[in-house]
């Protein structure tokens, strides 16, 4: 009876470990699921596709779900349909659930977020140049909010300004030695001469223009595009806005000038993207894209 019992506990757990019920690890083939980057940390975008296996087709949008939470889907070729999923460093690395369903078929399968280390900054502001206003954050959130189903971007998305890189994405900033609620850098710093060009990074639609005058005092002087599927990119502390809202600009346009509006120590220009409202690293967007 002894050998019975642990014979039954030894099956239970290589099921846990296999990480998938009964009737998913049955069904593992039935949907082709691939992740990339293959190793992510906290601050990627991972790019979850789905296309069934050969011989079948895909009626309809497969539902993507990850710690429990449904995520937006989108067509990216025949057959094939791809979700993206921000990670940002306040977040907890380890493991997370992922569960994939098309064609009343199951895959259950379990995603790791590798821990990534992030340097600390402290940062001190000129008296009144460190809070913004409810206008302000009320007009980015509502940016950040935009998802549009159409994907206007092609490819990897191009370095917004010639200038050297001074601060990356996920830095913990102190501001004014306020220690007891630290933030993170959410992009990168690009240390251009004030003036300089600032070119937008893929094509998209204008939807966010902010003037410090209007009451940006954080951002200063910004332009926020929508490149499609809950993807977007803001350009901080502008001197000059060469754009309106609601206009298509493609890849490499200019659409202003760097600056140092807004809570600024210096010109520069900050270059942040978010995904499905996170704000995550821009950097393997430039490197690699997305398809």
């Amino acid at each position: 009876m002894i050998h019975k019992y642990n014979f039954r506990w030894l099956s239970l757990l290589l099921l846990a470990t296999l990480g998938s019920s009964a009737s998913g690890f049955l069904s593992a083939q039935a949907l082709e699921v691939t992740i990339t980057p293959q190793k992510p940390r906290l601050g990627d975008t991972l790019s979850i596709t789905v296309k069934p296996e050969p011989g079948e087709q895909l009626t309809q949008a497969p539902v993507v779900k990850v710690a429990g939470q449904k995520l937006p889907v989108y067509p990216i070729a025949t057959n094939r349909w791809r979700a993206l999923l921000p990670t940002i460093p306040l977040e907890k690395h380890g493991r997370r659930s992922l569960i994939v369903t098309g064609n009343q078929k199951t895959r259950n399968m379990v995603l790791w977020i590798g821990q990534r280390w992030f340097s600390t900054q402290s940062i001190w502001l000129p008296p009144g140049n460190s809070s913004g206003t409810d206008f302000e954050f009320d007009q980015v959130d509502a940016f950040k909010a935009i998802v549009s189903p159409k994907k206007l971007w092609s490819g990897k998305f191009l370095r917004p300004n010639n200038g050297p890189l001074t601060a990356g994405y996920g830095i913990k900033r102190i501001y004014n030695g306020n220690y007891s609620d630290p933030d993170y850098h959410r992009g990168l710093d690009y240390a251009g001469w004030s003036g300089s060009p600032v070119k937008a990074a893929a094509a998209g639609q204008v939807r966010l223009v902010g003037r410090e005058s209007q009451g940006f005092r954080i951002h200063g002087n910004v332009v926020g595009i929508d490149h499609g599927q809950g993807v977007n990119t803001v350009y901080l502390h502008l001197r000059e806005i060469k754009v309106k809202e609601g206009q298509m600009v493609r890849a490499g346009q200019i659409i202003g000038t760097v600056g140092s509006t807004g809570a600024s120590t210096g010109p520069h220009l900050h270059f942040g993207l978010n995904v499905n409202g996170k704000a995550v690293d821009p950097t393997p967007w430039l490197k690699w894209g997305f398809q």
